[in-house]
């Protein structure tokens, strides 16, 4: 049977066999994609779009990019598939370039499938490391969609699925703009967030506490930068009270925000550290956990209690080892740092001057979100927690208005997040902009204050 060739045999095929995730699928249509290529992708129409959300925020090295195609191909007429018990050349090598480049003693990896399955391994080690069970996470946080995963996240994609059973405590991280705390600055944001931290590890008990986890950039759910000092802060807890640091760095690993790890921003060392999205931009899933020396040592004569048929799948791994070669030749991080900050920082400041609807602007590298209200002085968001159907019309539009003009952005909630793939050139990051700064009238149009 022949792949379908058209639009309409793509969409038809969809609609009667394909169910999609995080949807009602009578009130989704899905656009059919031909190709795709660098910075964009295109519709069997011809009409072409300016990729600004990275897929998932996980399309890193850009769609198509003609290295880590020809690995995947040279790896397949090797050898496509070995199971994870024996020794494999390309997974060998990925571990040893991902450990070259994390922080700290983390120098062993443990692959999986994808994001969700790193953290949910990543609790596990953590677990049988301390021999305690409850993981405290944030709030305003995605962890992916598996069980313990699911459980851990702290937006309303959880709801359905979360039966408490998993010793899963939440806190509430900083986030100045819409402080848990009241607090009045990011100085009192970081000391009460962080005192509320401890106070809630008292309150569960340090004993029954095996990790902290947390994005070190929370992404999803608002761009959140830590203030400066707070993972340290919270490095500093779990050390007093014997609990694991696990350091999500699913969608801000490899290369997001100018570094190979978010948190080498910050010079905090975790104890464990989960990645995805980035590691291949998802030519061929895979994801993975760091672990420093103390957890690895935990598992050389006691077996760990976990694995996955396609656990280093030798297509994954050796898009993997293509990619990092990718970003070492053509200078990647150095572009990001370079475009985030002379071109798209001071864009986005400009545009939170012209538009009334952008509240705050956040964000590092090419990893930036524009927080939209109603009001700035109340900081009234432009749709409400959770909004769909008519109550997230403002947004809907928005997003219409950039597509149509060719750009395909990134949103959340009252959020639109910038994350173009990261070789994205100067020229097309401009155009992008151009676009959004159109589009953000139709924003301005709800604004009240």
């Amino acid at each position: 049977m022949a792949i379908p060739t058209t639009a309409d045999e793509v969409r038809r095929l969809d609609r009667d066999h394909v169910l999609h995730s995080w949807s009602a699928q009578a009130h989704i249509n899905p656009l059919p994609i031909k190709s795709a290529s660098g910075a964009s992708f295109s519709d069997y129409d011809g009409n072409t779009w300016l990729d600004f959300a990275s897929q998932l925020v996980n399309s890193n090295i850009g769609h198509q990019h003609p290295k880590v195609v020809q690995a995947i191909k040279d790896q397949a007429e090797k050898l496509c598939f070995v199971a994870p018990a024996f020794a494999n050349d390309a997974r060998s090598e990925l571990a040893r370039l991902i450990a070259e480049r994390a922080p700290g003693d983390l120098n062993k990896v443990f692959f999986t499938n994808g994001g969700a399955e790193a953290n949910e391994n990543a609790i596990r080690m953590a677990r049988v490391h301390t021999g305690k069970q409850k993981i405290l996470s944030a709030y305003r946080s995605y962890h992916g969609a598996t069980h313990t995963a699911i459980t851990a996240t702290g937006d309303p994609r959880r709801w359905a699925s979360d039966n408490s059973s998993t010793g899963i405590v939440h806190f509430f991280g900083p986030y100045a703009y819409r402080s848990a705390f009241g607090a009045k600055n990011e100085a009192e944001e970081l000391e009460r967030s962080l005192g509320h931290l401890e106070q809630l590890v008292m309150l569960e008990g340090p004993g029954t506490i095996a990790g902290i986890l947390l994005e070190t950039i929370v992404g999803t759910n608002g761009v959140l930068l830590p203030p400066d000092g707070y993972l340290a802060g919270v490095r500093e807890i779990c050390d007093k009270y014997g609990i694991m640091l696990i350091a999500d760095e699913v969608m801000v690993g490899f290369g997001r925000v100018g570094e190979w790890f978010a948190i080498n921003n910050w010079g905090v060392t975790p104890d464990l550290l989960t990645f995805a999205k980035g590691v291949n931009s998802g030519y061929v899933p895979l994801g993975g956990v760091v672990m420093s020396k103390a957890i690895a040592d935990t598992f050389e004569d006691r077996p760990f209690p976990g694995g996955l048929t396609y656990s280093g799948h030798p297509l994954a791994c050796a898009a993997g080892v293509a990619s990092i070669e990718v970003f070492e030749e053509e200078k990647i991080l150095e572009h990001v740092k370079d475009l985030g900050e002379r071109v798209l920082r001071p864009r986005l400041d400009k545009m939170a001057v012209d538009h009334p609807s952008i509240g705050e602007i956040r964000g590092k590298g090419l990893f930036f979100a524009l927080e939209l209200v109603t009001n700035r002085e109340t900081h009234e968001p432009l749709v409400v927690f959770n909004a769909s159907g008519a109550d997230a019309e403002p947004m809907t539009k928005l997003l219409a208005a950039c597509k149509e003009r060719g750009v395909w952005p990134f949103t959340h909630f009252n959020r639109l997040h910038i994350a173009p793939p990261l070789v994205i050139s100067e020229e097309e990051l401009v155009r992008g902009l151009d676009v959004i700064d159109e589009a953000l009238k139709v924003a301005d149009e709800y604004y009240t204050g």
